[in-house]
């Protein structure tokens, strides 16, 4: 019998088959590309068949395009987006900038063809302009991209559905980020959109006691301080398995988890080997999301706690 361990999943109305977790390549802007190259052939001898970039993650396509080089480009799909400048010197999501932008994903990555390229978080006012969608549907027209998709959150990635012009979309879905759930998905299956699922361990921010100087982190930080989930005081690895478990038992057909630790690929795998989480577990998580959020519609700034929830 095939677990979440050893399913591929089709994304979506695509052609492709994908592993349950894929590599993020964020935290790859950290390293060189000699080390970056390790994590993705490490990622692969794991199982993962997906490997997510950006143009903007530092050297990360040199080191996915130097990893996959020869015969391992075929074990594995290629995603990466496009949209700010990141050394270009032409103004984000012009579609100039879309264009060079393209051509030097595919030099760095070292591959004819892209098996996604998505949109990088834009908003709605950029996706109104043809101009932009129209460079995207120019490459897939000339088989240098496969499938085009929208990475991003909130009312800009619903709008990026209602277009009806993506095949997929990468969205937040986590313990501390459920919005998508409640907004996203329901239209994007309607779609038969593939689901990517980003930041699917929320960062596993609860590690940190104080409040992390990152932006980002801190909107989780708040946030499960105020959700406080019982299974966040214990165990740490524990907590972080129920985590992936409750994303990956949500509508999504993959997650993407970033590392520079090939020990987690296995830790990680291991996770979903314990199956879906109990429903009665999900659906408490799922309450106390719904509660916290009624609490913050029905009194914006008025209850006491509330300041700092985004």
């Amino acid at each position: 019998m095939k677990t979440m361990l050893t399913e591929k999943r089709p994304l979506g109305k695509t052609d492709m088959l994908v592993t349950p977790l894929g590599l993020g390549c964020h935290e790859m802007r950290l390293v060189t590309p000699e080390e970056g190259a390790r994590i993705v052939l490490a990622a692969l001898d794991a199982g993962l068949n997906v490997i997510d970039t950006a143009e903007c993650y530092g050297q990360s396509e040199e080191a996915i395009g130097r990893a996959l080089r020869g015969k391992r480009r075929q074990e594995c799909y290629i995603f990466t987006k496009c949209g700010h400048a990141a050394g270009l010197e032409l103004p984000d999501w012009s579609p100039q900038l879309l264009e060079q932008s393209i051509e030097r994903s595919l030099k760095r990555l070292q591959t004819d063809y892209l098996d996604l390229l998505q949109l990088h978080s834009c908003s709605r006012a950029i996706l109104r302009q043809s101009e932009v969608i129209q460079v995207l549907m120019h490459a897939k027209e000339q088989g240098k991209v496969r499938y085009i998709g929208y990475s991003g959150d909130r009312k800009d990635a619903l709008y990026a559905i209602r277009m009806g012009v993506f095949d997929v979309l990468q969205t937040s879905v986590n313990i501390a980020d459920q919005e998508s759930l409640d907004l996203l998905l329901v239209p994007a299956r309607a779609q038969r959109m593939g689901v990517i699922a980003k930041h699917p361990i929320a960062n596993a921010i609860w590690r940190y006691e104080q409040l992390p100087p990152d932006t980002h982190l801190q909107i989780y930080w708040r946030r499960l301080k105020r959700l406080d989930y019982d299974f966040l005081h214990g165990d740490l690895d524990e907590a972080v398995g129920i985590a992936l478990r409750f994303t990956m038992s949500s509508p999504v057909d993959l997650a993407i988890i970033g590392t520079l630790n090939p020990s987690r690929f296995a830790q990680n795998m291991a996770y979903l080997q314990q199956g879906m989480l109990p429903v009665e577990q999900y659906e408490m998580i799922r309450h106390r999301w719904r509660m916290e959020t009624w609490w913050r519609r029905i009194f914006p700034g008025g209850r006491r706690g509330w300041r700092g929830w985004n």
